[in-house]
């Protein structure tokens, strides 16, 4: 399947920011995500498709690349999102080496307006996590206890070594980046809510306002919001959903030869309780029952089941791989893997009754 290129006006800013660079991109209607990149982060796309299948089952879903403007390195927002697609003929094609999982969520990558932009003429288009959910909340976790990569300058190996020092990388291998959690439609906006009823967590609450004795109350902040509809029985749900993927990462990572430097696990879930609910309760019914439950001889095509995925309840990806490389003989990932364990503590808490 081939999804035109946007043209140059409807190419419009990515404003749920939480966590990331400046620069990201999307199309009209919101299916696409559009955000600069290095040459090392497409190559690990295509190298783990290629060749880690289980892994790529956790990664964002990859569409294909863009060339940017030369003139967009100063400012992308500046010069109008002028895009050139890679291929000649204008459409963004699915890439034929890389097949796409039929039930992976893709990235959202959330910047921030103060965030900086990456002095890259390529882009990568992904599928937009957050599209198809009535209020989709989403929470960036930072992975690592050391954030820079062996061609780090030292300069930034040292202020990077400080924001581990200060924060919950020490000790607990991850950091909350940012987050974004619907307040329900009684929320009145202030300087803590937007127009849209989100509180937004931004970079500096999890470099200034938590550590690891309290961290724990960032993930019920994000998961449990009576006020949206999503009570503790909900609540619980939505751990335990998070922790039986968590647990599948966990695993697939602890086979797997790789160094991630600041990568992150992205959390996606239904932000309105009633739809939450509605959307569980659809998805516990079986195949047979969803479909065609009027008429049970009548036949739909392998298509149009395909198309009927229900509505979103949630995901969680691992996003973000800068610094990511395949590193055979060096064993897993360890790095990586004491936050995603430390994560997992806490939603295992979190989920009991």
């Amino acid at each position: 399947m081939a999804k035109s290129l946007p043209t140059r006006a409807d190419l419009v800013d990515y404003n749920y920011a939480v966590a990331g660079h400046d620069g990201t991109l999307c199309d009209v209607d919101g299916e696409l995500f559009i955000k600069p990149c290095t040459p090392a982060e497409i190559a690990f796309y295509e190298a783990s498709v290629a060749a880690h299948p289980d892994f790529a089952e956790f990664m964002p879903t990859f569409l294909g690349t863009l060339t940017l403007d030369e003139q967009q390195n100063a400012s992308i927002e500046e010069q109008g999102a002028a895009l050139i697609a890679a291929h000649t003929n204008g459409v963004i094609q699915e890439n034929e080496t890389l097949p796409i999982a039929k039930h992976t969520v893709p990235e959202v990558v959330v910047p921030v307006k103060t965030g900086k932009r990456i002095a890259t003429n390529q882009a990568i288009v992904l599928e937009n996590a957050a599209h198809g959910y009535v209020k989709p909340n989403i929470l960036d976790v930072k992975l690592g206890v050391r954030l820079w990569a062996d061609d780090a300058p030292k300069e930034k190996q040292i202020r990077f070594d400080k924001v581990t020092e200060e924060t919950t990388h020490k000790d607990l291998g991850f950091r909350i980046a940012g987050m974004r959690v619907w307040q329900g439609n009684s929320a009145a906006a202030n300087k803590d809510i937007d127009e849209e009823g989100y509180k937004v967590y931004d970079k500096n609450y999890g470099r200034f306002s938590l550590n690891k004795e309290n961290v724990h109350e960032a993930f019920r902040d994000f998961i449990f919001t009576e006020s949206a509809g999503i009570d503790e029985e909900l609540g619980r749900l939505v751990c335990q959903a998070f922790l039986a993927d968590l647990e599948r990462i966990q695993e697939v990572m602890e086979k797997q030869e790789s160094q991630m430097f600041s990568a992150s696990l992205l959390f996606v879930f239904e932000g309105d309780g009633v739809a939450l609910r509605a959307a569980m309760e659809e998805a516990s019914k079986s195949p047979a029952t969803l479909l065609n439950e009027d008429d049970p001889n009548s036949e739909v095509d392998d298509e149009d089941e395909e198309e009927d995925t229900g509505p979103k309840i949630y995901s969680v990806k691992i996003i973000d791989f800068a610094h990511a490389q395949w590193t055979p003989g060096m064993g897993p990932d360890e790095n990586s893997l004491k936050g995603v364990r430390s994560v997992m503590k806490i939603l295992r808490d979190l989920a009991k009754v």
